[in-house]
């Protein structure tokens, strides 16, 4: 005797078709706003001269990071204007930028409701785990069905696939903060905002940071697979060489993605560290 199936894929596709048909002005309002970002963004930064760009970019990594992170920044942005992906980089610097400023907006409140509520933690831990496992170019099939093709689900799916980290480590930075200074807190009268501003999230910052970090890494992990739905970018030229086999174009367009993917991360780790030592000054 055979078990039934369970239909899944048919309630999936259920629920997909409601929330198509009942939240259409919703999906078009959220298509708009994000579409209006990253087109500014991008047109911001493709409306200044490159090495205008370049020489911000350059002051801000010494500013961080002193001499070594402003000379890899300088010479790696050199790198893709020489190799012809300026316009395509600054697009996906765009992407990743407002992909990762919606997980932050979303996520750092989720961490903090997470870390001050069992049960809702306990709700959204799961939900966590479903995120981070399931393939990537899943999240490509809600993503078209609500907002059709171009950058708008691209930017979507890469939040989805993104923001676990930045909830997860949100919550456990301020799940770290020495019950003794909490107690202190409540002794002289804090109430809970005072407490959660003046007390943990200064205190978390820098696992926040670290959270936030690795959300920046997986957004631009996500370029490639975005540009499969029309999301403009580095990732559509990294694509097209692999559809076409062009090895040396693909390479390219990689160096392109790696250089961007280095500076954001070596940016925030150095930002999180300038913060740390701020608050212990």
């Amino acid at each position: 005797m055979s078990v039934p199936k369970i239909p899944i894929g048919e309630w999936v596709e259920s629920l997909e078709g409601w929330l198509e048909t009942n939240f259409e002005p919703f999906f078009n309002g959220v298509k708009t706003v994000v579409g209006s970002i990253v087109d500014g963004l991008a047109d911001g930064f493709n409306f200044f001269p490159p090495l205008v760009v370049i020489a911000i970019f350059t002051i801000l990594a010494f500013w961080l990071g002193r001499y070594r992170l402003a000379a890899f920044t300088l010479l790696g942005l050199l790198l893709v204007l020489n190799l012809g992906y300026w316009a395509h980089t600054m697009d996906t610097l765009a992407l990743v930028l407002t992909a990762s400023f919606i997980s932050i907006v979303i996520g750092v409140p989720l961490g903090i409701l997470c870390a001050g509520n069992k049960k809702v933690q306990s709700v959204i831990t799961p939900l966590l785990d479903l995120m981070q496992t399931m393939p990537a170019f899943v999240y490509l099939l809600p993503a078209v069905a609500f907002f059709s093709l171009g950058v708008v689900p691209g930017v979507i799916a890469s939040v989805i696939f993104s923001i676990p980290p930045t909830i997860r480590l949100t919550s456990l930075g301020i799940r770290q903060v020495p019950e003794d200074l909490v107690e202190a807190a409540d002794a002289f009268g804090s109430t809970s905002m005072q407490k959660l501003f003046k007390v943990q999230l200064p205190i978390a910052i820098p696992t926040i940071m670290a959270g936030i970090n690795q959300t920046i890494m997986l957004s631009l992990s996500m370029v490639v697979i975005a540009s499969m739905i029309g999301a403009q970018g580095v990732g559509a030229d990294v694509y097209k060489a692999v559809t076409q086999a062009k090895t040396g174009v693909g390479t390219e367009a990689g160096l392109a993605v790696v250089v961007l993917a280095i500076m954001l991360d070596r940016m925030t780790q150095k930002l999180a560290k300038k913060n740390k030592k701020s608050k212990k000054g």
